[in-house]
């Protein structure tokens, strides 16, 4: 798969980046959930059917997160997941356009005009809630609209699980109720988080329990503070483990940037500077402050051996 970063206005020769004719599937895809791979499937498809490479835009920084919407600069899937994710669904080609101001203004006639066009789509694949240019104005019915012709628009209809549509802010919604059996089925996958082990306090191996302190690498939407069952690679290799996630309350106060700490079941190496990736199988309960440190042992106890139960399910 091959990633062309690109910013407006398009130098198509300059950059390299004419291949032809080519499908596109176009959206933010923060998350890349069942929705998201219905739209970019579709488009995978339907370039098979016209002999064309496929290709997806997308946008960085978020669109929203230059809107002035915060939360928008935390991601489900940060650019680096993205990409791997695009790739695993065969995707061709991706365009990383830079949402800047000058994008920002765009009419959708000059969007078309000047972005799509220039780029020679064949067709555009989109979802029904897809919109561009300033504003926002520009939904799919003006797409086809402004197309004259020269290129399809296909539109994918919403995409419903249990009969409530996917959407990337109801994943962020079940992230911060500690619903990760929705999140796992929303997006077709477990929730992840990836970063750097580093240097902590080292305080779990003084109570029995070392863990991994992990820095994240991206800027990942953190869940609910609290305790999880987790699945983590690191050096090629998976580990069984359990992790908190928050401010840890019964050592410290006024603590505003939370920590992700995990303790790997059966595991004793030294990885410091390695990176780390964590799956989040299973929300156990949330975060709180204890009483001595002997109550917090025996808390690690029952929530390591509820992490064990959990992940021999799977």
């Amino acid at each position: 798969m091959q990633i062309f970063p690109i910013t407006y206005p398009i130098d198509v020769e300059q950059n390299s980046l004419y291949i032809g004719k080519q499908v596109v599937a176009i959206g933010d895809f923060d998350g890349v959930h069942m929705g998201h791979r219905e739209v970019i499937g579709r488009a995978v498809q339907t370039a098979k059917h016209l002999g064309l490479p496929s290709a997806i835009m997308t946008f960085d920084p978020h669109p929203r997160a230059i809107m002035g919407q915060d939360k928008y600069t935390e991601l489900l899937t940060p650019r680096e997941r993205k990409m791997e994710i695009f790739s695993s669904l065969g995707v061709d080609h991706v365009y990383i356009v830079t949402f800047d101001a000058s994008l920002m203004r765009l009419t959708p006639e000059h969007f078309v005009d000047h972005v799509l066009d220039k780029l020679g789509v064949e067709s555009v694949v989109c979802g029904f809630d897809f919109t561009f240019g300033f504003q926002g104005k520009g939904t799919p019915d003006t797409l086809c609209e402004l197309s004259h012709g020269k290129f399809t628009v296909e539109v994918v209809r919403p995409f419903q699980m249990n009969g409530e549509k996917v959407s990337s802010t109801l994943i962020r919604e079940s992230l911060q109720s500690g619903d990760l059996d929705t999140v796992t089925r929303l997006l077709g996958r477990t929730y992840s988080l990836r970063g750097t082990v580093v240097d902590g306090d080292k305080r779990g191996r003084t109570i029995g329990f070392p863990t991994a302190n992990i820095q994240l690498d991206e800027p990942y939407v953190v869940p609910i503070h609290g305790v999880y069952a987790v699945k983590a690679t690191v050096n090629g290799e998976s580990y069984r483990g359990v992790m908190n996630i928050g401010v840890k309350p019964t050592f410290k106060t006024g603590e505003l940037k939370p920590s992700l700490e995990a303790h790997l079941f059966d595991f004793s190496q030294q990885i410091y500077g390695e990176t780390m990736t964590v799956e989040l199988v299973a929300f156990l309960r949330e975060e709180r402050k204890f009483t001595s440190i002997d109550a917090l042992i025996t808390q690690i106890k029952l929530d390591s051996d509820a992490a064990r139960a959990r992940l021999s399910e799977i």
